[in-house]
Formats: structure tokens, C-alpha cells, sequence
């Protein structure tokens, strides 16, 4: 049997709280019908919609069945109309006035109030149906209802772990339903993990109090019976601590189910050698991991992600795509083959290979077994079926998808075409944000729960690099700055130019004030931030342009204390030299040797070592983007960020005049950026062959630059625009908001700045890449992008400043402006803020 409570939630991003109950009903306004939707919920949680205040369709309510949701809460009427369109009713729950003669079939119910013995055995179709109970309660009469065979159905809000004179406490309904005939008066529990190896691990015996302690801790606590007076907190002093995930009774109420986590390398058996009670043997060895079959399979590759030795096959797969998709084809191929051949030895041995391979690309992209069987049980739920044919590229020869040649971007004459196209044209490649979060949020709490320690533990598992400490304080060791003299040439000047251009964006004076009204002078003057982190990408790039661009301007508005987070590189182990010698140029106070969301996270919450930053910016990837979108939404971190990042862009306006080889150069430094990345050529009263040109130089190009594959991928979804005059570039130009804009047209000087309405930095003229801005022009390359430049401008020096106002207010002052103050204080009804005014006027009698 379940929990004896339904908690009422009305939101999802607090179904977390009382998930130990192992379900929750949500509003059906409050819940996003899409295809993942309870993937964002706990695998354990059984998700139920209440549709009886909204008005919703039969197609509503087959969306939500075929999404995964358990059960729907409905009105009689809303159940007649689903029944009608032939909806299974034992997927409802149905709001039942006591006396109605109303059968529901293989329905729950729900009553608002006590029935009697013969209708509650009626609607519980003999105890094999829920009955929910939904109305107002005392813990008294929540107890004797639970203890009657009812499951309430209670807002979140009444709701509480723990004892309270105000709320309904859910550990208190639970034990009020339980039975033993121990004479101790103990329940016996069985110990069991969750999906997807529902392992039992052991029995153990559990009081009234140890049952409470466990739902309010959410962690494995039971009864010792060696010490009656005392609770096993589990793994208290061994360390193999358990998370509760869900707790049930069985039909009977004498048994309990505890569904918990095991702490990951502990067992739960106190002969170190077994996972389980039983003597599995499953930690005889330091490096053996639990379970058996896909479970064990699961496991097994979710450790060597992080701890595969080197020559290990599983690394070399997770190392190598390539190698990893093709094995996959091929495995599929000789299971076909064995199908064919009627082997069933054989069948079964090329499917077992298949399933590693499969799992093996699952583990790598972050997916566990878990996660597949939750999406199997949901697909389970569905109401409606596909037809279920072959897309038809398996079944048939088809022609190639895209007429469209290598390195070729498709071509759209805005003059001709609809809105449709130019909107696709400036629309962005889609950035699957919630699905990173998923990814993101767990290395965000243990990063805040664990500090330097997970520090140490994801740099080793995302970046191959083992630290002893994941900070690296200034003086920096000169061994890890040697670089060779052009490169620190290089950077000197870039640093010096980058400088002067950052320093001339200081307010000119130090405080600036302006005299409102005859005695009302109103300050305003700039303080740097204090403590700033800058992310600095790294693994396998060499990014010391980055450092310099964040870092420079740091140093010009005059932060105290710059703090560089840049992960070491996987072949050496050690910080990119470059990184190390701005880092040192900058005076930097340390760098944090982590990369990711992780590192994000230190500087946001702080660590032993991590100095909390008041401001992180900086690149990075879809991770450390989410992870920054986080923490600036946190009140707990109170931490800001420069701005959202995305994806790499440039657009290019191009004339007849402009340079074919120039043009292709630019389109590709961005292109080779990632797939995701985009490119947009604008071309103004381009000729036929002039627009070949461009297209012959962007092939020339691409064939013979190192990352050429992603190259093609990213021109597949860019666009070259052609339009006849310069205002409808521009104005498309501004549509897009572009990170860089590139001017390869005549006079361009002569379009800047009245012309540019959004756009993160503007390179004017044949001979300005994007290139140098990237790197030693002066201007800053962070900039806004995702079309963003239209409410964000790109780092500076009052990025790193914050503007404080002040007002001094003398008598004359008071005389000018305190009658309007005191009115508009007194239409607002603001007494006090009122009365401020009036005391001063009042002793300075200005009347």
C-alpha cells in the first residue's frame, strides 16, 4: 500500500519536499504538458494532475496520460467525457458525493467526507482502489482516516515532517496506520534501493521514533535493538550513510518498505565485502561494483567514466565517438544476422553486446539505466499509439535530405521571400536549457555541500587531472608560466592595448554632481567590485585571450581581489602557461583549477579555498552558462554575471565591391567556433556571380581547415540574405542583434553609428577582422550573444563598477522640494516617509 497522504503541490519546483511519500498532485495549470515533462520529477515520484478547477479537453487530458502522469483528479462530468472517447478509468480519480449511485469502474475515488463501512468497502472495490479523502483535517482525525484505509489529499502547505501544533505531520499519519505483532512493538522494514535494480539489501526493525527521524532527515535511521533507547542513524560512524528516497507498507501494515541510496562504494551489510545482507561478495574488491545484468552493466560504466585506467577499452570508447557509434552499428547488424540465422544462443549473445555498447553511449552522454527505464515506464502509460512504421530512410532508398553542396549556406532573397523565411533565417539554432539544468543542478549541490573536496572529485572526473588542493594562490611558481618570448610579446601588447581602451572608459571625473533645485545637490560616483571571478575556458583550448579580456579591465576599474577559474589540461595535468602568465600580469590573487559548472559554483558560493566572488563572467559552454544563470538567481549566492552567453556569431554585410576571400575568412572563423555556432551573410545588390564568388571562397577555405566537419554542420543552418540597398541590411542586421557585425561594404565608416541599433562590437571595413577584436585591437571579444546585444552591451570597464548615488539636501533644499515629497508621500500612504519631511520643515519653521 502507498503512503497514507497525497501531498497537494502547486508548483513543481516544490514537489521535492515531501517526495518521500513517493506521489504528488499538482495543478493541471502548473504542470507543462511536453514529451520529457516528468523528467524534470524524482524517478520515484508517481506525478497525478488535478484538472477539477480547469477546463480542459479529452485531448488535454490524453496529452497528460501520454506524458506519464499517473492519475488525473476529475470532475464526474470531466470522467463522463473521457470514458466516451475510450480513456482507461483506472487512470482517474473521480470526486464521488456520498450517496451517488455513480459507478466508476476501475476509477478511484475521492470523498470529502467519512463514509460508512458498506460504501467505503463498495468504492475501494473491497480495498483494491485508493479512496482519497479531500477536505480540511486535524492530526486526530488525518490519523483515524489514514487508519480507516483513506489517502488524503493535503495542500503542501499543511503539511510537515516534523511535529507542529499548526500542520498536519505526515510522519505521525504514517505510524498511526502501521500494525506488529512483535512484542517489542517494533515494525519490520525491508531495506531495498530504487530503480533500476530494486536491490533488497536486508531487514532491519524500526519504532515510532526512528520512523519520524528517518521522513525528517531523509536519511536511513532505525531502531537499534541492542540499545532500545537509542536510533541507528546508518553509516553515522562508518560512513556508509543512506538518502530515503520513499518509504510504503504492504497490504497487511505490518511491513515496511524503505526505498534508499546507498552512499556510492558502501554496502549496506556491516561485512565490508557485500553490497546486501546476503553475502553477494559484491565489494570483495576495491574496484567491483553492485548488482547483476544491466543493473551491475550500469554501474560498472558509470564508475569507469570517472576512474577508467589508461588502455582500459571502456576509456577508449568514451574517448572516441566515432569508434563508439560504429560499434553500435555494427553490433545492431550481427544481431540481425543472428535473428536471421534462428540462433537464439547467438541472438542472445549479440543483443548482450548491443546493450553494452548502447549503455555505454548512454553512460557517456550522461543517461543511466535508470533514466531509460523511467522513460519505458512512462511510454507504458501512453493512451494513444503510433502507428509504429519505419521512418522511411530505413525502409527505402532516399535521395540525400539537402540539395544543398558541402560548405554551403542556403540562400534566401529577402525581397522575394515570406516572413516565415526570414524569421527562420535570424532565428537561432534552439539550446535544449532544461535538459542542461538537469545535468547542471547536481554538481551545483554537491559543489555547495562538499566545497574543495568535489572540487577535487569532478576536476578528476570531467578533466582526467588529479589535485591535492583545487586553488593555486598567488605568487604563481614561475615553472608554470614559461612561455616562449613572441607569445609573451604577444601578450604584452594586447594587454597594453586592451588597457588604454578600458582606461579611457573611466568617468572623467571622480564624483559628478548636478544641483536638481536651488540646495538639492545629487551625486554619482563609481567603486569597483570587490571580489571578481573570471572563467576562463580551458581542457583542450589554449585561451589566454579570454584571461586578458576579463581580466584587464578588472585590473582598470581597480577590483581588489581578480580570481581566475581555468581547469588544467588533460595531457599535462597542469594550467595553460599563457593562462598562468596574464593571471600573474594581473596580479590575480589565485586561480581556481576547475572548469565547468563546478567551478562556476565555487566562486559563486565560496569554498575553504574559493574566495566568494560578488560578480563571475566570462565564456564557457551550455554547463557554465546554466550554472551562471543559476547562481545570479540565487539570493543565497548573491552573486551577479556580465550577461547569458551563447553560441559563437558573426554577421557579414557584404557589397559588389567587397573581397571574396575577406568575406568567406570571416564566415568561417566564426563557423569553426561549433556546430551550434551560426553565420549570416548579408549581401547588398550582389551580382550572380559576385555571390559565387563568395560561395567558391567559403568552399576553398573550409576543405583545408582543421576542423572542417564542423565547420559544414554549422553553415547547414546559416543563411546568406540577399537585399538591394543598405537600410534593409541594416534593419535585418539590427532584427538579429548580432555578436559581431562585420561591415565589408563601401564608405563603411560612414554607417557607424547611426545606423547600428543592436550589436555587441563592430568591425568597420575591409581590413578590420573579427579577429583582432578577439585578440589585440583594445575592443573586448566578451560580448552578448543569442540576440541578446539587443538589452546587453558587451564587457567594459563599468562592468567591473558599480554607480552609487548620493544627495545632499540643504535648508534651502528642504524649502524647494519638501511640500512635493510630503504629497506624493501622503497619495501613497506613507506616513512616516511623510512625516520625515515634516519634523525638519517643522523646527526649520519653512511653512
Amino acid at each position: 500500500m502507498t503512503f497514507p497522504v497525497l501531498p497537494y503541490v502547486s508548483s513543481p519546483l516544490d514537489v521535492d519536499e515531501f517526495a518521500v511519500t513517493g506521489k504528488a498532485l499538482l495543478p493541471f495549470e502548473s504542470f507543462k504538458i511536453e514529451k520529457h515533462a516528468l523528467n524534470g520529477y524524482p524517478h520515484s515520484l508517481e506525478v497525478n494532475i488535478d484538472v477539477t478547477q480547469s477546463k480542459v479537453s479529452v485531448d488535454d487530458i490524453v496529452a497528460l496520460l501520454n506524458v506519464g502522469v499517473s492519475k488525473v483528479f476529475a470532475t464526474e462530468a470531466q470522467f463522463a467525457e473521457a470514458s466516451e472517447a475510450g480513456l482507461p478509468s483506472s487512470r482517474f480519480a473521480i470526486e464521488y458525493a456520498s450517496g451517488s449511485n455513480t459507478v466508476f469502474s476501475k476509477a478511484s475515488v475521492v470523498v470529502t467526507e467519512k463514509l460508512s463501512d458498506e460504501q467505503f468497502k463498495q468504492v475501494s472495490d473491497n480495498e483494491n482502489k485508493p479512496v482519497y479523502f479531500r477536505n480540511t483535517v486535524t492530526q486526530q482525525q488525518a490519523e483515524e482516516l489514514a487508519g480507516a484505509g483513506y489517502v488524503l489529499v493535503l495542500p503542501s502547505t499543511e503539511l510537515s515532517k516534523s511535529e507542529s501544533s499548526s500542520k498536519i505531520c505526515i510522519g505521525d499519519v504514517f505510524v498511526s496506520t502501521l500494525t506488529t505483532d512483535r512484542p517489542d512493538g517494533l515494525y519490520t522494514t525491508l531495506i531495498t534501493t530504487p530503480a533500476p535494480a530494486h536491490t533488497a539489501l536486508g531487514v532491519v526493525y524500526l519504532s515510532k521514533a526512528s520512523i519520524k527521524a528517518a521522513i525528517v532527515s531523509n536519511e536511513g535511521v532505525y531502531q537499534s535493538r541492542k540499545r532500545p533507547e537509542e536510533l541507528w542513524y546508518k553509516g553515522k560512524t562508518s560512513g556508509a550513510t543512506q538518502k530515503l528516497v520513499k518509504l510504503e507498507r504492504d497490504c497487511d501494515s505490518d511491513l515496511i518498505k524503505f526505498v534508499v541510496e546507498p552512499r556510492t562504494g558502501y554496502g549496506f551489510c556491516h561485512l565490508s565485502n557485500h553490497f546486501t545482507c546476503f553475502q553477494d561478495g559484491d565489494l570483495l574488491e576495491s574496484k567491483d561494483t553492485f548488482g547483476s545484468g544491466m543493473s551491475r552493466l550500469d554501474n560498472t560504466l558509470a564508475d569507469r567514466v570517472t576512474n577508467a585506467p589508461a588502455g582500459l577499452y571502456t576509456k577508449r570508447l568514451f574517448d572516441d565517438d566515432k569508434l563508439l557509434v560504429a560499434k553500435m552499428k555494427e553490433e545492431l547488424d550481427e544481431l540481425i544476422e543472428a535473428g536471421e540465422k534462428k540462433d537464439k544462443d547467438e541472438v542472445a549473445w549479440e543483443a548482450a553486446d548491443l546493450l553494452y555498447f548502447a549503455m555505454a553511449y548512454c553512460v557517456k552522454n550522461g543517461v543511466r539505466l535508470a533514466d531509460v527505464e523511467r522513460n519505458l515506464d512512462i511510454k507504458s502509460l501512453k493512451v494513444t499509439r503510433r502507428k509504429g512504421d519505419a521512418k522511411p530512410q530505413y525502409t527505402e532508398q532516399q535521395a540525400p535530405a539537402s540539395q544543398l553542396k558541402p560548405y554551403q549556406m542556403e540562400v534566401i532573397e529577402a525581397s522575394a521571400a515570406n516572413s516565415d523565411d526570414i524569421e527562420r533565417a535570424l532565428t537561432r539554432p534552439v539550446q535544449k536549457t532544461a535538459d542542461i539544468m538537469k545535468l547542471v543542478l547536481p554538481i551545483i549541490k554537491q559543489v555547495q555541500q562538499y566545497g574543495d573536496d568535489a572540487l577535487i572529485e569532478l576536476t578528476a572526473k570531467f578533466d582526467g587531472v588529479s589535485l591535492s588542493s583545487p586553488v593555486l594562490n598567488a605568487p604563481f611558481p614561475p615553472e608554470l608560466m614559461e612561455i616562449s618570448d613572441d607569445m609573451k610579446a604577444a601578450i604584452d601588447l594586447s594587454m597594453s592595448n586592451i588597457e588604454k581602451f578600458h582606461r579611457a572608459q573611466l568617468p572623467t571625473e571622480e564624483v559628478m554632481t548636478v544641483e536638481t533645485a536651488p540646495g538639492v545637490f545629487c551625486s554619482r560616483f563609481a567603486k569597483p567590485i570587490e571580489n571578481v571571478g573570471l572563467y576562463v575556458p580551458g581542457g583542450t583550448a589554449v585561451l589566454p585571450s579570454t584571461a586578458m579580456m576579463l581580466g584587464v579591465p578588472a585590473q582598470v576599474a581597480g577590483c581588489k581581489n581578480i580570481v581566475i577559474a581555468s581547469p588544467p589540461a588533460r595531457a599535462t595535468g597542469k594550467l595553460t602557461p599563457e593562462v598562468v602568465y596574464v593571471a600573474h600580469k594581473l596580479g590575480a590573487s589565485s586561480i581556481v583549477m576547475a572548469g565547468g559548472a563546478q567551478a562556476v559554483t565555487a566562486m559563486a558560493y565560496g569554498t575553504k579555498s574559493v574566495v566568494k566572488c560578488d560578480k563571475i563572467l566570462g565564456p564557457g559552454n551550455q554547463f557554465v552558462t546554466a550554472a551562471k544563470m543559476y547562481v545570479q538567481n540565487d539570493t543565497q549566492a548573491l552573486c551577479s554575471i556580465d550577461m547569458p552567453a551563447g553560441p559563437s556569431e558573426v554577421l557579414v554585410i557584404a557589397d559588389e565591391n567587397a573581397d571574396a576571400d575577406f568575406v568567406a575568412s570571416d564566415l568561417l572563423s566564426q563557423a569553426e567556433h561549433g556546430i551550434d555556432s551560426q553565420v549570416i551573410l548579408i549581401g547588398v545588390k550582389l551580382s550572380q556571380e559576385k555571390l559565387q564568388s563568395f560561395e567558391d571562397a567559403v568552399r576553398r577555405q573550409a576543405e583545408v581547415l582543421p576542423r572542417k566537419e564542423i565547420v559544414a554542420k554549422c553553415l547547414a543552418h546559416s543563411y546568406t540574405l540577399l537585399v538591394n540597398t543598405y537600410d534593409e541590411a541594416f534593419d535585418l542586421s539590427n532584427q538579429y542583434a548580432p555578436e559581431h557585425l562585420i561591415l565589408q561594404i563601401d564608405d563603411a565608416e560612414s554607417y557607424v553609428p547611426s545606423k547600428i541599433e543592436n550589436a555587441g562590437s563592430v568591425f568597420v571595413g575591409a581590413l578590420s577582422p573579427e579577429s583582432c577584436g578577439d585578440y589585440s585591437s583594445g575592443t573586448n571579444h566578451t560580448l552578448p550573444t543569442y540576440g541578446y546585444a539587443r538589452q546587453y552591451s558587451g564587457v567594459n570597464t563599468a562592468t567591473f563598477q558599480k554607480f552609487i548615488t548620493s544627495q545632499n539636501v540643504t535648508e534651502e533644499g528642504l524649502k524647494s522640494i519638501g511640500k512635493a515629497v510630503m504629497t506624493l508621500a501622503a497619495v501613497e500612504g506613507l506616513e512616516a516617509h511623510r512625516n520625515a519631511v515634516q519634523v525638519r520643515m517643522d523646527k526649520l519653521e519653512l511653512h
